[in-house]
């Protein structure tokens, strides 16, 4: 049987790369995720919402999961997001996780009809009773609508029904909370991307968002320098250097444009990387972003 191994580190929430026909690119993924692997990603994360996992119907995410898990056959842990509203279809893309050899399933809370919390709580329990394998909760509330409460997740640790978490509210206190009601019992992963050097330097176990799986590299240099050299001038210094395309990425829009789905597949076209663009709705960031990009990839790498 596959040993199960636990996330943790830099974990790049992967794109999912698609062909001009906006079919499922395999030859790209590859080549993409060997980049993500290089470039210095501890762990990976797959068909989250970085992934377009609400553009994919059931089989296919299950085709690009089962190739994903086959491909990188073990060398870094592989969490595959399975997070749907109903419960029932979310245990039976989490089993299929596990029988083809995913580590984990990142599961975001049941989204759109904002179910009450007791419902919550027992969805994820019913997921429990049917997989083995580690199960992160996805904390969203920019997705989902609402979060569960550190005391809530709290319970749902002490019940065994979880093992990790990506903290995706933004807020690094959000690692504060956690570690405090749970400690070490709970890997807690900051799950945004503008405060990474806070959360970090909370003790956070890793960093799961888009960033990293875009900017690989200059992400792994922050971790390494908070977690390793725990060294808060250097870290506040690469900061400061990733700083202007933080300030790009979630300020500089007119009305909603660009989308941040077309500006992280140009940032991996313009380091060389075939990765086409995002399923429509969304298209190519357009040239005047495109040389805003340039130049602000020009002063980062």
């Amino acid at each position: 049987m596959k040993e199960i191994k636990k996330a943790f580190g830099v974990m790049p929430a992967s794109m999912t790369i698609w062909q001009s026909d906006q079919s499922y690119d395999k030859k790209g993924m590859e080549k993409y995720l060997r980049w993500l692997i290089d470039q210095g990603a501890h762990s990976l994360s797959i068909c989250g919402s970085t992934g377009e996992n609400i553009a994919m119907e059931m089989n296919e995410q299950k085709e690009i999961i089962e190739h994903v898990v086959r491909f990188i056959d073990g060398e870094v842990p592989v969490y595959c997001g399975t997070g749907r509203y109903a419960t029932l279809h979310t245990v039976e893309l989490s089993k299929f996780a596990q029988d083809v050899g995913a580590d984990g399933v990142m599961v975001i809370l049941p989204f759109y009809l904002n179910p009450h919390k007791r419902a919550v709580m027992d969805h994820f329990r019913e997921l429990r009773r049917n997989i083995d394998i580690n199960i992160m909760i996805y904390n969203n509330p920019w997705f989902a609508g609402y979060e569960l409460t550190p005391v809530e997740i709290e319970t749902l640790l002490n019940e065994g029904v979880i093992n990790s978490i990506k903290a995706a509210h933004g807020d690094a206190n959000r690692v504060h909370e956690l570690k405090f009601h749970c400690g070490d019992r709970l890997d807690v992963f900051y799950g945004h991307d503008y405060a990474a050097m806070e959360a970090l330097l909370a003790k956070a176990d890793g960093w799961l968002s888009g960033f990293p799986g875009i900017l690989p590299q200059p992400c792994r240099q922050l971790f390494d320098i908070c977690v390793k050299e725990k060294d808060v001038e250097k870290a506040n210094r690469q900061q400061y250097k990733m700083q202007p395309f933080i300030d790009y990425f979630f300020y500089d829009k007119v009305n909603g444009v660009p989308h941040w789905q077309e500006i992280c597949k140009y940032v991996l076209a313009a380091q060389g990387l075939e990765v086409g663009l995002p399923r429509r709705p969304l298209r190519a960031l357009d040239d005047a972003n495109k040389k805003k990009v340039d130049k602000l990839l020009a002063d980062l790498l």
